[in-house]
This record gives structure tokens, sequence and C-alpha cells, in this order.
């Protein structure tokens, strides 16, 4: 957008538009602004801490809003009040969110426009900008599958383009034909940096022929204009569903937010933007077609006016949020009690690791008609390990899908489906993928339930671990990474029986489950398990092997390091299986230690902030006077994971636990 175009004026056309709706959009048009201008009052007074502005901008928002069915979601930005309040958000909530007061929608935990309002179907952005035309994509492809004729809408500014997610978004919804609007709402500067410097192409919406998709270029200030061609395109998506690139040439009359000003932006600018103002533009045109009055617009600001300080009212009379830990804590994840169950016959079959993974992907598919499951080459080639091979044949193409290399678009549209109450699954290709997904499983997978109460149903698959000779990119234990990261379960098992298990159990479980399989071990290892659905319990460890003179918990392929030490040395040593991560259980490891007296820690990731440090710390604060000896830690070396066979041997911790065992029960 050249920032010094000289601009036309509103070309207004109502078409069949009566004077109903005209007024209605009127009223939309000038309520965001009048709560505006209230807000920035109060920023001023100190009763909020921070506000972005869409004051010149609110035809985007509200003539989208006024397009779309109540059902239909939309995925909001900064600046878009006018979504909100075109959807009849009460005030008073909205006031309580922005001062941080519980009859908000997240409890104090989140400000300004981060905020999902569910019965209202308004998802708010996260501060990456990207990611929320992901899971917008997942609504749409949760339409599709529903076959329910319901569209999504995401907006974006002109900044958020450059992002990835940008890419991957809309070149998923335009292979899977997702009914979604990107909306582009193009104002002319990310934050101070205007378009010239983020974008290259004439236009925006040029890049929609790129991706395979519709897109349309309009007059952002002009309300009849954006109602319009929305209203055309949700009807038209509704019935032949396909994604569509919408920019909406637009101005921000104010900062990036309060704080940082205008001073950037050239006053001829700022004055050419204000004769194109939306509100005393559509007025203007509304009194010249005798739909409206001086007397009328007094009116109908009175009655706005009254509205915002009733609800003023009753956020300054609601008290502060009192914190409470117990609170905190709970609403970590959505309430779910992980049980243990038993097979409803006793027959077994003989399965190695990767057979077990794929029994309960089946049985799971099976149980739940609502399971999507999504990974690259999954579908009929039956994923890099064949884990899904024939899944196509028995579930189809809808339920099983290949997706594009677009792991953060992917992971996005899972979080999406859960909107809609589906269950997801996606397989990273590798564990060491994920980094590709990181600002996803972080930011919006794990955080939604905390910030505003929406459970994400998914299970992300991670084939992990070395001694395959793969090399740095194909053999990293990352479990560490999530480990950190509140409003994640993470579950690593070790052998076929809880493979099965606790995949079953957690595609049971209404939260996000990391779950890690060891590569190594898909072929090696096979053992006599149920053929017919059951669960092992999230959160509970088991005990590997009996012993009394030392414990080695560990988990994954190390586990079997340990077994196999234990039983090189014929020494009395207990092998606690942690098999979840997250939670851990506590309850296990201090049994053991106070039975054994003796500890060492044992897992196939880095030394360094893996896991072990923080057992390790656990144990030495909470059962010190059970130790006769120090916590012991083996892992593999600081490095990346190397290729060649006998770096990777050196690199893996097994040559060094005899000798750190032996050192152990010497003490």
């Amino acid at each position: 957008m050249d920032n010094n175009l000289t601009l036309e004026m509103i070309n207004y056309n109502k078409k069949r538009l009566g004077k109903k709706k005209l007024l209605e959009l009127y009223l939309a048009l000038l309520k965001p602004r009048m709560v505006e201008e209230k807000m920035l009052v109060l920023l001023r007074q100190g009763r909020i801490s921070k506000w972005f502005s869409g004051i010149g901008q609110e035809a985007v928002s509200v003539g989208v809003t006024a397009a779309l069915n109540k059902e239909e979601f939309l995925f909001t930005m900064h600046r878009n009040l006018g979504v909100f309040t075109t959807r009849q958000v009460p005030l008073e909530r909205l006031f309580c969110q922005w001062q941080g007061k519980m009859p908000g929608f997240t409890k104090g935990r989140d400000r300004s426009f981060h905020f999902g309002a569910p019965d209202f179907n308004i998802v708010g952005m996260i501060s990456h900008l990207g990611p929320q035309l992901s899971l917008a994509g997942g609504v749409g492809l949760a339409s599709n599958l529903a076959q329910s004729g319901q569209i999504a809408v995401a907006f974006t500014g002109e900044g958020g383009t450059s992002q990835g997610e940008f890419h991957e978004a809309l070149n998923v919804a335009a292979v899977w034909n997702l009914p979604v609007i990107f909306v582009i709402e193009n104002n002319g500067y990310g934050l101070s940096t205007p378009t010239a410097e983020q974008y290259a192409c004439q236009d925006l919406v040029d890049r929609a022929v790129g991706y395979g998709m519709e897109g349309h270029k309009i007059d952002g200030n002009n309300i009849l204009e954006v109602y319009d061609t929305v209203s055309k395109l949700a009807k038209s998506m509704r019935k032949n569903p396909r994604p569509v690139l919408l920019e909406c040439h637009t101005f921000r009359m104010r900062g990036h937010e309060e704080a940082s000003g205008t001073k950037y932006v050239p006053k001829e600018l700022m004055e050419t933007w204000a004769q194109k103002d939306p509100i005393s533009n559509f007025e203007t045109f509304l009194k010249a077609e005798g739909i409206l009055t001086e007397e009328a617009i007094k009116a109908y600001r009175k009655a706005i006016k009254q509205e915002i300080e009733a609800g003023l009212a009753v956020a300054y009379a609601t008290p502060d949020v009192q914190a409470d830990t117990e609170t905190e804590l709970a609403d970590l994840f959505a309430p779910h009690t992980s049980v243990t169950t038993t097979a409803s016959s006793s027959k077994l079959s003989d399965k190695r690791l990767v057979d077990a993974i794929s029994d309960g992907l089946r049985q799971a598919m099976e149980k739940y008609d609502n399971l999507v499951l999504m990974g690259q080459d999954i579908a009929d080639y039956g994923g890099v390990f064949k884990i899904t091979d024939g899944f196509t044949k028995q579930f189809g193409k809808d339920r099983v899908r290949n997706t594009p290399l677009c792991e953060s678009a992917i992971v996005g549209i899972g979080v999406g489906l859960s909107l809609k109450g589906y269950k997801s699954m996606m397989e990273m290709q590798f564990a060491d993928f994920a980094t590709c997904g990181f600002n996803q499983i972080i930011n919006n997978v794990a955080k939604l339930h905390y910030r505003w109460g929406q459970n994400v149903d998914m299970v992300i698959r991670m084939p992990t671990g070395g001694g395959v000779g793969a090399g740095p990119f194909h053999s990293q234990s990352n479990e560490a990474w999530f480990f950190h990261t509140p409003g994640l379960k993470i579950v690593y098992p070790s052998n076929p029986y809880d493979a099965k298990g606790l995949l079953l159990a957690a595609f049971e479980d209404p939260n996000p489950v990391m779950y890690f399989e060891h590569k190594a071990l898909y072929r090696s290892l096979s053992a006599e398990i149920p053929d017919d659905y059951y669960t092992v319990e999230i959160g509970k460890a088991a005990i590997a092997r009996e012993g009394n003179d030392a414990t080695i918990i560990a988990y994954g392929n190390a586990v079997h390091w340990a077994k196999q030490a234990a039983d090189t040395l014929a020494a009395d040593i207990e092998v606690v299986d942690l098999r979840t991560l997250l939670p851990l259980d506590y309850e296990t490891i201090a049994a053991s230690v106070k039975k054994t007296n003796r500890v060492l820690l044992l897992h196939e990731d880095t030394m360094i902030g893996g896991i072990g440090g923080e057992l390790s710390a656990y144990i030495s604060e909470h059962l010190f006077e059970h130790l006769d000896a120090p916590v012991k830690r083996v892992a593999s070396l600081d490095t990346p994971f190397p290729f060649a066979k006998d770096l990777e041997r050196q690199f893996l911790p097994q040559e060094r636990l005899l000798d750190a065992l032996k050192e152990l029960m010497a003490y």
C-alpha cells in the first residue's frame, strides 16, 4: 500500500439494503467508536493498563461480523472491538476483562483482546499474530466434516502476512478447500514499519493466485462494500466450501498501542485518511438519503453512552481477582480422571511396539467417530513407519489426512477442531520436526484451557530417540522442551503393553498429550498384549524390576538399559519406569527411594536441562534423609546427536551406566 497515495472519498452503494439494515450497520459502527473513546479516557486515568485502538478501522470488523451467522466463528486481532460489540457481547464483561476482573473471560489471566468468548463464537489472538489463522482452518475443516455449511473468518494485519504461519494456514486451507475468509486489515503500518518495508508485491491480495484461491481487494472504510462483499462470499462458500483472501484497505488513526504514538506517520497522510473516517462519512451518506438526522444521532449517542456507563458501573463495583493457588493449578486442564482399564477378553497376541501403537490408533478411531488423524504421508502410504497402513481403507481420507509440510498449521488446525468438539491426532513425522510447530504447541495448545477454559483435545505423536543412525535431525530426545511447559501432558512408554494402553488413555483425555515413542524400540521389542481395548493410567509410574539395594529411575529405551545393567551386575536393583513425564508420579518415586536409599537417574536426553535434573532436585529436597549416597545422573553428552556409529555409541549414556552404577553401589 502506497502511504503517499491520494485517496478517493467513500463511494456508497446501498443496493437492496433497507432503512432498518442501514441503521443497524450505522449503530454497529458507532458503538465500538464510543467504547474506544471511553477506553482512551480510562487509559489516561489508569483504569485499564493498555489499549490497541481500532479507531478508523471499524467498518472492517463491523461489516464482516454483520454478514455472518451467529454460529460462525470469528478469529480476532488487536483492533477488532467491532466484532465483539456487533456480536452483542455484554459491555460489562468486556470492561471486566480489560480490568482483569473475574466476570471477564479469562479470570484476570489475559488483557486486551487476547481472549476467547466461547458463547459468542469469538476466538481472540495471541501476541504471535499468525496462529489464529490456522485455528480458523480447523473450524473450517470441522464444518466440512460435519457438512454444516458454515464458514469461519480470521483477521490479520498486513504485518502478520510476513509470518510463516500465514503461508502455512493459507496453503493448507487451499489444499483442503476449507471455508475460511482470511481478512487482511491493511492499515498501512506494522507498528511503525510501513507496508513498503513489509512486502514487495503491489497488493497482498495478489498472493491469492499463488495459493490457488480466490482473492478480493476492497475499501475497508466502506461499511456497505465490506458487508456486501462478505455477505456474497459467505453465501457462496457455505454451498461451495473454499478459502478466500480478502484485503481491506484501511488506516489506523492512532498508534499501534497508545504508548507508541503516531509521530512516524506523515501529517498529510493522517489528514487524508481522516477525511475517509468510516463513521462520519456513513453519517453524511445516511443523512443525504433521509435515513438519519442530527436529532437521531444525538439520541443514539445518548443511549450508547448510557449503556457504556452502566457497564462500567458493574465493572467498577466488581472486586479485583483474588489469587488462589488451588484455582490456578486446577485450571491448567479440563477435568478428567485417567484410570487403568482391562481388556474385555483375555485374548492376547504377540505385538511389536509399532504394532501396539497402530492397534491403539485403530481402536481409538473405532471408538471415537469424531477423531481425525493428520500427518505427513500417513494416508495411503501408511506413514514412514507404516503405523497407519490400511487406515484410509477402513476410515476414509476425511479422517486419515495427509498434510502438507506445515507442522505449525496442522497443530493449529487440531486446536480449531477442538473448538468444534472434535478429537485429533497429529503425527510429527519425527519428534525433531516439532520445532516447526513449537509456537502453536507452547502458546496455544498448552495455554488455552488455563486462559479461557477451552480444552484442546489433541494427541501429538512424537517418534523420538537415537540408536538408529539417523543423525542430528532425526534422533533428538526433546521431551524436556515440553516438560517445562504447564498445560501439557507427556507420556513415554517403554514397552508394547504400555504403548497401546497409554495411547488409548491419551485419546480418552480431553487435554493435550504429547506421546513419545522410541523409534529404536518399534521393531526390536515385542510382547503378548491384549487384542481388545484397554488403558494405562496417565500419571502412574511402574516398577519394571524389583530390587532393594538401589533405584534406577528411567523412561523409554533407558528402561531397558537400566534392566540390562542391573542384570549384568547381578545386583538387587529396582528400576522405576516413569511412563508419564507430566504429571510425574512422585508417590512411586518416593516409595522406591525410601526402600533402596540409593538413586540413579537415567535418560537418553542430554544431561544439562534434562528431566533428571528436576528429579534430582525433588529427591534432594524431599527425600534427603532417606539417601545413603548422593543422587547420580547418567545421560547423553551435551552435544548435538551425531550420525557415525561410533560417535553415536559414545554420545548415548549406555556405556557410562555400569561405571556410574558401580560407584553408586560402592559409596
